[in-house]
């Protein structure tokens, strides 16, 4: 007698695939984003300039493109948090891309926690980078 039936094994099958997948590509990505970012990239997150010479078109072709890598790494992250994968620091960058009301909040909420400064700055530090400063008085975490 099977255990599940064979559609069942299949979907097991897919998340098992998606699961290794979002698992390596997060080891990947992820820490390379976070080496690529400023050293005071969540001092300045929250402030919005568009430069005089863009033109608009392509001002409103970055967006949608900022707003898909948001959205598409926010759920990443939220599935990470099931899944193997660097759950908390993929919704965080996705969150930093997006905006909504109450972003600003939840974005500083998030990083007051010791052990994500700590996490960003040891990836900064594998990769040779400054770290990162999370307040205005260039206090960096250092782990």
């Amino acid at each position: 007698m099977q255990a599940f039936p064979d559609q069942y094994g299949s979907i097991i099958t897919w998340l098992g695939i998606i699961s290794t997948v979002t698992f390596f590509v997060s080891l990947l990505i992820i820490p390379w984003i976070i080496c690529r970012l400023d050293r005071n990239f969540f001092l300045h997150l929250h402030e919005h300039t568009k430069k005089e010479d863009e033109h608009p078109a392509i001002f409103i072709l970055l967006k949608i493109l900022r707003y898909f890598m948001g959205a598409l790494l926010l759920f990443a992250g939220t599935l990470m948090l099931f899944l193997p994968g660097q759950g908390i620091l993929t919704m965080l960058l996705g969150i930093s891309l997006l905006d909504f009301p109450g972003r600003r909040k939840l974005i500083d909420g998030i990083l007051e926690l010791h052990p994500i400064q700590k996490s960003l700055n040891w990836i900064r530090k594998k990769g040779n980078k400054t770290l990162f400063s999370f307040t205005n008085s260039d206090k960096a975490i250092q782990s």
